[in-house]
């Protein structure tokens, strides 16, 4: 939001020095995000933060300061042609100081023979904004001549002030325009851009930034109620209104304005609405666009004439405005020009003919006020800003007063606007208003009744304020409020929507009172025991292992697509979840975020999809939620921590002293699994093939004391191409973190060393080719014993003279005793019995040689 403090200063006394009065605000919880100083010279902190010159009227941010005594409001006494040139005037300007000079201008806007008009003028000296280099560059107006005769000063467009880029023609100032008045005083301004947030929307106006401005610094609030001068007949008698769905419309009121003219609006309106932020149109689209910056309440003038043209096509003698929801399948036609379908979850404003305009987001063409407008129906009305907000989105229509409404507009503002509106219109129209509004006020605003004590500022402050300290805080912000014993009854103003419990009243007196002054305070009672967070200490401990494993943590969106979800099941469509599987949002963002991810999975390929664009290796992992509602309570879904990762690309980046461009794949992928395990300390961890939609031949489930944790492998090429990767292996999987937290849980048991020698023996066993590498591994582990400290396979090979379906593993083993040193015939025993074992339950065979 935009605040001049120009226009700011009608409601309220300014005392404070900018910057002062930007840091108060903001400390206050309205955050001034930046200053932006027109004509005038920034404070000495300003400038000295910036690096400027005390007297460099260059403010560095594409502005310049108006120098006092070389900018100021001309009058032309005169103009004439150039005696050498046609398309130039010579025009002499009154400055208020010494002699009238003479400038040379060629702007379109003046013609021979005027005279009178007001301009800003610069003399000699000036700094201006060149108006013809490419971007913000300076220059100092010197003497010159043009076409041999010498121009005194310059008349200046808004480019050369640094107001905007508009170069074709010089400023015209109004008439009333003090001559001689230095031209900072007259145009200068500074503004406010000031963060409104959700639950601030009160600010989201001139008036409601002035009633903040006199809470925070004590200044006196100037905020007359606005007056209008009506003539019979009534409004009553031109129009009438019903509102139908009074769930979705509160409040509507209409007025009369007949025999308006339209026309360009005064110079200080268009002023004003250019520093908001708004293009002015005319008087009648400017004036709704003023109120709603001067009070926060959006209007929308309507044509009278089309409205009873319709009425009485329909035979109706009064235009009848009625306020319902669309029909499924309703088509209507918005002020830019678009033809829109509609549900019936949007409110329409709408006549006997039909839909006049979407409530709370945009007009119709049919009844747009437009250059021959006479009569206007202007409306100021209140709506469910759920309901503005999701029809907004749903026809990408955003706008001020969407943005307003979106957030709650309080129905006791509606007539206050339509007087303020009527009378502008009037003033700057020339219009008559009918007398009294016409209006259906379906649900009237509530007013809630708020306590608060000096006990639970106290608690919840930590600062001590006595009651009579409260009420003086609350009613510095316009609160109502009663005493009953050692409570204070808070009623909250009209345009406070955002109060309506203790805790906001106690938000309301901490800022008033001031964050920074709120004492600093020791905890008065000993520290609490510190406790684990065994899921926050796992998570952090994944990441620091994954990081160390050369993996990069990526945070990806938790919605996404039922689409992005089936993609992983096109080698078996049957397996898919349907929709009702998913957690999905009823008024989604986007459509590409509709609903709860089920797999961690689905987050990681879209993350990869965006990411191999740009580089050719990627190796990721994510920790998250997904969300599975058949697994919930009815009511909510279970959310399941789970860990992705993911491997594509070369194994190793490229690099000067050469590297390995082999691609990653599954046994890269397995290796970081069996990384973290090893540093999970999880025990009997054993990887036994497997098969999944999303994987090809190449995939395996991670099992630990034979409980299932998870699944790896590489993505099936269909799969692949359903996520647009490129053609190259993608290693990825999922693992569950529940399963893994009692093993991070258990404390590591650390033993000691051994003094005695290790004995090292190779054996090599021939075993069925269907009879996994770990199941041997786990029964030499159980037959070796304690004494078996180290084993690790190292040779796999397949035949002659190994018969066929059978192949041979090598292992090494490592036994040393912690209390002796092994002799060959107890690592005999040892051995004889593992291969006894293998032999018993395996059938296997050792292989001698």
């Amino acid at each position: 939001m935009k605040v001049p403090l120009s226009w700011l200063k009608d409601y309220v006394d300014i005392t404070l020095p900018v910057d002062e009065l930007a840091e108060r605000l903001t400390l206050a919880g309205l955050e001034v995000e930046n200053i932006e100083y027109i004509g005038v010279y920034p404070p000495a902190a300003e400038r000295k933060r910036k690096g400027i010159a005390a007297n460099d009227p260059v403010t560095g941010d594409g502005h310049i300061a108006w120098e006092r005594d070389k900018l100021f409001v001309g009058q032309i006494l005169e103009s004439r042609r150039h005696p050498n040139a046609d398309r130039l005037l010579m025009a002499t300007v009154d400055y208020g100081s010494g002699e009238p000079m003479t400038i040379i201008t060629g702007a379109p806007n003046l013609q021979p023979g005027d005279s009178g008009q007001k301009i800003a003028f610069a003399t000699l000296g000036a700094t201006l904004v060149d108006p013809y280099a490419d971007g913000f560059k300076t220059m100092k107006l010197k003497p010159s001549k043009i076409r041999g005769i010498e121009s005194q000063g310059m008349a200046c467009s808004e480019k050369e002030l640094g107001l905007s880029d508009e170069h074709e023609g010089i400023i015209l100032l109004p008439e009333d325009a003090p001559v001689g008045t230095p031209l900072v005083d007259y145009l200068g301004d500074v503004i406010f851009h000031i963060a409104v947030l959700p639950n601030t929307i009160r600010v989201a106006s001139i008036i409601g930034v002035a009633r903040e401005v006199a809470a925070v610094t004590g200044a006196m609030l100037h905020v007359p109620m606005p007056t209008w001068q009506t003539q019979d007949p009534p409004a009553s008698d031109y129009c009438d209104v019903e509102i139908v769905d009074d769930d979705l419309c509160y409040r509507f009121t209409a007025t009369i304005i007949r025999d308006v003219e339209v026309r360009p609006s005064p110079f200080w309106m268009q002023q004003r609405l250019q520093r908001v932020g708004q293009r002015p149109i005319n008087n009648l689209v400017d004036v709704t666009n003023y109120v709603m910056f001067e009070w926060g309440k959006p209007l929308h003038s309507f044509d009278y004439d089309r409205l009873l043209q319709r009425a009485r096509s329909a035979g109706e003698d009064i235009v009848r405005i009625i306020v319902r929801r669309a029909t499924d399948g309703e088509v209507f036609t918005t002020l830019d020009g678009q033809r829109r379908t509609l549900d019936a979850d949007t409110l329409m404003i709408t006549d006997v003919a039909g839909p006049v305009a979407i409530g709370g987001v945009m007009g119709g063409q049919d009844t747009e006020v437009s250059e021959t407008t006479q009569n206007v129906l202007l409306e100021s009305a209140s709506f469910n800003f759920i309901n503005i907000r999701r029809t907004a989105m749903k026809q990408r229509l955003p706008s001020e007063a969407a943005y307003r409404f979106s957030r709650g507009v309080p129905s006791e503002l509606d007539p206050i606007g339509n007087v303020r509106g009527a009378q502008l219109i009037a003033e700057l129209g020339g219009g008559h208003i009918a007398s009294s509004i016409v209006e259906d006020y379906a649900q009237p605003q509530p007013f809630v009744e708020v306590p608060v004590t000096a006990a639970e500022v106290r608690r919840w402050l930590g600062i001590e304020l006595s009651l009579d300290d409260i009420d003086g805080i609350l009613q510095r912000l316009e609160f109502d409020t009663r005493r009953q014993g050692d409570t204070l009854w808070a009623t909250a103003p009209y345009y406070r929507l955002d109060v309506t419990i203790t805790a906001d009243l106690l938000e309301e007196i901490a800022r008033i009172y001031g964050y920074d002054a709120i004492p600093t305070t020791l905890l008065a009672t000993a520290l609490p025991p510190q406790r684990h967070n065994w899921i926050v200490e796992q998570e952090e401990f994944l990441r620091d292992v994954l990081a160390g494993a050369g993996l990069q943590e990526t945070i990806n969106h938790s919605l996404t697509t039922v689409d992005n979800h089936n993609r992983l099941y096109v080698t078996h469509p049957d397996l898919a979840p349907g929709p009702d599987l998913f957690v999905t949002l009823a008024n989604p963002i986007t459509p590409e975020r509709s609903v709860m991810r089920r797999d961690l999975l689905v987050s990681a390929l879209e993350n990869a999809q965006r990411g191999l664009r740009h580089r050719e290796r990627l190796t990721t992992f994510e920790i998250g939620l997904v969300y599975l509602p058949e697994q919930g309570d009815g009511l909510l879904p279970r959310e399941q921590r789970c860990l992705s990762l993911l491997m594509t690309g070369p194994r190793d980046p490229g690099g000067w002293l050469g590297s390995d461009r082999q691609p990653l794949d599954f046994y890269d992928l397995k290796g970081v699994v069996e990384v973290l395990c090893d540093r999970l300390h999880l025990p009997s961890v054993t990887f036994e093939a497997a098969s999944a939609p999303a994987y090809g031949p190449r995939c395996a489930r991670i099992l630990a004391n034979g409980e299932a944790v998870g699944l790896i492998g590489e993505l099936h090429p269909r799969v692949r191409q359903a996520f647009d990767l490129p053609s190259q292996p993608v290693a990825a999987g999922v693992l569950a973190l529940e399963p893994l937290l009692p093993a991070y849980q258990t404390a590591v048991r650390l033993a000691t060393f051994s003094d005695f020698p290790p004995v090292k023996e190779d054996i090599a066993v021939i075993v069925d080719e269907g009879t996994p590498a770990s199941q041997v591994d786990a029964l030499i582990r159980q037959s070796g014993g304690d004494t078996l400290v180290d084993l690790t396979l190292f040779d796999v090979y397949r035949g002659k003279p190994i018969p066929p379906g059978k192949k041979s593993l090598a292992f090494a083993l490592t036994f040393q005793s912690a209390s002796k040193t092994l002799t060959d015939e107890d690592t005999a025993k040892l051995r004889k019995r593992i291969v006894s074992r293998l032999e018993r339950e395996l059938g296997a065979v050792l292989r001698e040689g």
